[in-house]
């Protein structure tokens, strides 16, 4: 089944909380990751030329390879993340789709990450395996 984004978000980052539990790579890329440090996500989809619409933040509870929660936010202040990750909905497009390397987009300025770089450098690998997992996800997009 096909997911809109934004407008099937919940449905979306629902989803996207099983793979990544079900995933034995993704246990094994992100072990150790949020141990004695805040390792939660904001992921932030910006209006850009492609979307006009409400931002979407999306926040993900990440800790030893494991997602602990995972929902849709209005308030992303509200939220006690450490990592932000944020973008235009046409970058969120490429890189869900795969046609966008997640530490590229990070380093080219594509992406824009609040929180400890050098941790995130340190876990690449889960934030690829992390990026190809919502790739297994049919999505549509509104924007």
């Amino acid at each position: 089944m096909a997911y809109a984004l934004p407008s099937e978000a919940d449905q979306w980052i629902d989803t996207y909380q099983e793979k990544l539990n079900e995933s034995t790579e993704y246990s094994e890329a992100g072990e150790g990751w949020g141990v004695g440090f805040n390792g939660d996500f904001i992921f932030h989809i910006q209006r850009d030329s492609s979307y006009g619409g409400e931002p979407v933040y999306l926040y993900i509870v990440v800790k030893n390879g494991s997602c602990e929660d995972a929902y849709v936010t209005d308030d992303p202040d509200g939220e006690d993340w450490g990592f932000a990750f944020r973008g235009g909905a046409e970058s969120w497009k490429q890189l869900i789709e795969g046609d966008l390397d997640p530490m590229e987009g990070m380093m080219d300025g594509t992406f824009e990450l609040d929180g400890d770089m050098q941790k995130v450098m340190q876990y690449s690998r889960a934030a690829v395996v992390m990026t190809e997992l919502a790739s297994d996800i049919d999505t549509e997009y509104e924007f």
